[in-house]
């Protein structure tokens, strides 16, 4: 029998994704690393993984799509029998201006980064107030608070997702249930070390007091100690994880 509270990472095979597993991992969770169905190279991850001492279980989900979350949580709860942790960390990018952005543009990136949180978090509620206890963290963004130029569709679903944070805290805080928002600036992800290199030189790190990118791993200690049982008291917040870059 399973004695060890289960957490699982939507898009856990990321940068940021990666780093919240072993975190979680380390804290001493079983993690379970959902991935894309475009994602042809997760058996390597897991194997990668284990070499380094992590054994992860993982589900293919494609988040963005309700039927497949909820075949995913099915199969997870086969699998480790129970849900204690989720973090909603699943997200795309599709920049553009509004004026050039397509419908299917702004569809994606709602569909990915905020249809997700309440797909997932739909789907493990039950289990988490049958057991009076759980954990959700949501993974928003810098640029949901301070907006950013060509990120109106994701701009838009990170600071919704803080929305659903407030209110899904309410619901559930007399139950043991916490629900919190990170949101990170810009870290030394695949997803901002594609940005090019006069653009992250010239304007993202000069708007930046601490004068580097963060690291993924930081903000993997944040989501450990959200999940832990100090952090019952906490609740409802939308914590800033950005190197001074915008404060509020």
């Amino acid at each position: 029998m399973n004695t060890k509270r289960v957490a699982v990472v939507t898009g856990g095979m990321g940068g940021l994704g990666e780093a919240i597993c072993k975190k979680l991992d380390q804290s001493g969770f079983q993690v379970v690393a959902t991935y894309s169905p475009s994602n042809a190279d997760h058996k390597t991850w897991l194997s990668e993984r284990k070499k380094e001492g992590f054994d992860f279980a993982a589900a293919c989900i494609d988040v963005s799509d309700f039927s497949s979350c909820e075949s995913g949580v099915m199969q997870i709860l086969r699998d480790v029998g129970r849900i204690d942790v989720l973090v909603n960390n699943a997200g795309i990018t599709r920049d553009t201006t509004l004026r050039k952005m397509s419908h299917e543009d702004w569809l994606a990136v709602r569909k990915t980064n905020l249809d997700s949180v309440f797909n997932m978090s739909k789907l493990v509620m039950h289990g988490m107030l049958e057991n009076q206890w759980g954990r959700l963290v949501n993974i928003a963004s810098v640029n949901a608070q301070k907006g950013a130029f060509g990120q109106t569709n994701y701009s838009a679903a990170k600071a919704g997702v803080h929305g659903f944070t407030k209110a899904l805290a309410l619901e559930v805080a007399s139950k043991g249930v916490t629900v919190n928002t990170i949101s990170p600036g810009y870290l030394s992800t695949k997803m901002v070390l594609q940005i090019p290199s006069d653009i992250l030189q010239e304007k993202i790190l000069p708007q930046i007091p601490v004068g580097r990118l963060g690291k993924p791993e930081e903000v993997a200690g944040l989501v450990a100690y959200l999940c832990s049982e100090e952090a019952g008291f906490l609740t409802g917040a939308n914590i800033a994880v950005n190197g001074g870059q915008h404060m509020y």
